[in-house]
């Protein structure tokens, strides 16, 4: 255990430069304690690392000191075509890149290692796009890792839900979700979220962009996505149904299979209440719709009244359709 941590440190220190005491335990899960003893054990070892004193201080090694790859154990190897995201890598054009970078891991894996990373490759395939849906015209993507990559200011043109817009931004991430891509991007002091496909121009500015203080694109996104789902989830509707009904129902979102999760007792006859969320009036009438008698709306009374008013245009419409 103590071994993996020695390397995984020297990896650290070798990518970021210097670092903290504090930063490497938080990493590595252990205490600063820990992290002292470690870095003794490493210059033990004869690594040249040392210490910097001062509230800017922290651990590095010594200048052009590079280590080589000594080897992955299994999981690592196994792990090796897992990363990178080859349909990610594609679109932002380093599909040729990322293959250079794994024959070149391969290259230096000892035989072992290798079977086992080519053996994950040959069974596991990621598909990161939803059923019937295609991925996203990405055609601005490559410009926009650019600009994301070297910091530079944006001057975009977007169709939103308003309408077509422009909005200098300050780029601070890409992220890719079931097959969109999202730029997000700093308005201000305000960080906001850009579909890429609704992008129609972009120009890429002289001026550094500077992000946010104490902006995370982990965070925010995680923060992003909970926020959305509510937003459009934010109604209630109060409903009775049946056990296939409700399985049906805990499919479609997380928030719906909470609902059905604190659904009522059964009732003899078979029936369980439930409050459930909707987007909209319109949106829950489809919804319910599909799942036929298997689930009976109680309320809001607007939705009550708007499925009676489609069931009455349905049948009338195949009434019709019959006496033709």
């Amino acid at each position: 255990m103590q071994a993996s941590r020695l390397l995984s440190i020297m990896l650290r220190l070798q990518a970021q430069g210097q670092v903290t005491a504090h930063a490497l335990a938080e990493m590595l899960e252990v205490s600063v304690r820990t992290i002292y003893r470690d870095i003794d054990a490493l210059s033990a070892a004869g690594v040249p690392v040392y210490a910097e004193k001062g509230r800017q201080g922290g651990f590095a090694l010594l200048a052009g000191y590079r280590t080589r790859l000594t080897g992955l154990d299994r999981p690592e190897a196994q792990s090796l075509f897992l990363a990178g995201a080859p349909f990610a890598a594609e679109q932002l054009g380093m599909k040729t890149a990322l293959d250079n970078t794994r024959y070149k891991l391969l290259a230096a894996l000892p035989d072992a290692a290798r079977e086992e990373a080519e053996r994950v490759a040959a069974r596991f395939h990621l598909d990161p796009v939803a059923w019937f849906q295609g991925p996203d015209q990405q055609g601005l993507l490559p410009e926009l890792a650019a600009a994301v990559w070297q910091r530079r200011m944006l001057l975009l043109r977007y169709e939103s839900w308003k309408g077509a817009m422009e909005r200098r931004v300050a780029p601070l991430g890409l992220v890719l979700k079931s097959g969109f891509w999202y730029l997000v991007a700093a308005h201000g002091e305000q960080a906001r979220t850009y579909r890429v496909a609704a992008i129609e121009m972009l120009r890429i500015e002289d001026e550094q962009a500077v992000p946010p203080e104490g902006f995370n694109l982990q965070r925010y996104w995680q923060h992003f996505c909970t926020d959305y789902e509510a937003r459009m989830q934010s109604g209630r509707a109060s409903v009775r149904a049946r056990p296939a009904a409700l399985r049906e129902l805990a499919r479609l979102s997380q928030r719906m299979a909470a609902a059905v999760a604190s659904a009522g007792a059964r009732d003899r006859q078979g029936w369980q209440r439930l409050q459930i969320p909707i987007e909209s009036i319109e949106g829950a009438v489809g919804e319910l719709l599909r799942l036929g008698p298997q689930v009976q709306a109680l309320g809001p009374p607007a939705l009550v009244d708007a499925l009676r008013q489609r069931l009455a245009e349905l049948q009338e419409s195949y009434g019709l359709a019959l006496q033709s």
